[in-house]
């Protein structure tokens, strides 16, 4: 006699993540490239704005090298970019699946992100491995905080992210419009400069950045003599909170309008 297994919710909810997140890295590793293409294609950018940035500033920027400082730099702007972008197709993607009673839109946006988390930290590995055996200096003074600016810099963008897949479903030219307003955030969040760059009576025009803060906190962690000035944990977390909570509000009130339309 076959027995019959029941799931709560909760144990269907995750059996439902983890299905689409297994179809995320079928279909993003499909081609002849794979994964190394995820991990080749950010360390060849890293190594030319490197290159670029050494030949301006030289061998080191701000007491820590300039290679580890473009890396951070370019990390965490593409984590966010491409988990934010991730996050927002996730639920034009996924449409037809929601008509299977188990499978929500949320769940396509937390696998979506979940795959844009594992391609990162495949990135971060690789070029630990590259740094290894070039002898390029490894440091990390503050490993917790590092691993706190990542996190919380990646549920920012999977929040905006989901407040812009709600919204291209009722407007789809959201899309084109969200791809433009992200293209200044690569010069805007101190990839290529840092905070300390540029005169203190100007930093209002950056600081409102939450990007900004993670970057220059995350290589903060890195080097303790790098200097903190001008940031802060708790802004970063605030704004964390506050797009998280309207992005699940907004959801919670509109997500069955959405699939609908």
């Amino acid at each position: 006699m076959t027995a019959v297994i029941k799931r709560n919710k909760w144990e269907i909810w995750r059996d439902v993540i983890f299905a689409l997140f297994t179809r995320e890295i079928r279909t993003g590793f499909n081609d002849k490239f794979g994964l190394s293409w995820a991990v080749i294609n950010p360390v060849v950018f890293i190594f030319v704005l490197s290159f670029i940035r050494g030949r301006l500033g030289g061998g080191e920027t701000h007491t820590m090298p300039t290679f580890t400082f473009m890396a951070i730099g370019i990390l965490f702007i593409q984590c966010f970019l491409q988990t934010m972008g991730g996050s927002a197709r996730a639920i034009s993607k996924n449409k037809a699946l929601f008509a299977f009673r188990q499978v929500q839109p949320i769940s396509a946006v937390i696998a979506g992100a979940l795959f844009q988390m594992l391609v990162k930290i495949f990135v971060i590995a690789g070029i630990l491995v590259i740094m290894y055996f070039m002898g390029m200096d490894i440091q990390v003074s503050d490993p917790l905080l590092f691993l706190a600016c990542f996190i919380l810099l990646w549920i920012f963008a999977v929040a905006v992210g989901l407040i812009f897949g709600i919204a291209e479903m009722f407007i789809s030219e959201l899309g084109k419009v969200r791809e433009l307003l992200t293209r200044p955030m690569f010069f805007i969040s101190g990839v290529f400069f840092s905070l300390q760059d540029f005169p203190q009576e100007y930093w209002h025009y950056l600081d409102w950045n939450p990007i900004l803060h993670a970057i220059e906190l995350a290589r903060y962690s890195a080097y303790s003599t790098y200097g903190i000035e001008g940031v802060s944990m708790s802004f970063l977390a605030g704004c964390v909170l506050s797009f998280s909570f309207l992005a699940l509000a907004l959801y919670q009130v509109s997500w069955k309008q959405a699939i609908s339309r």
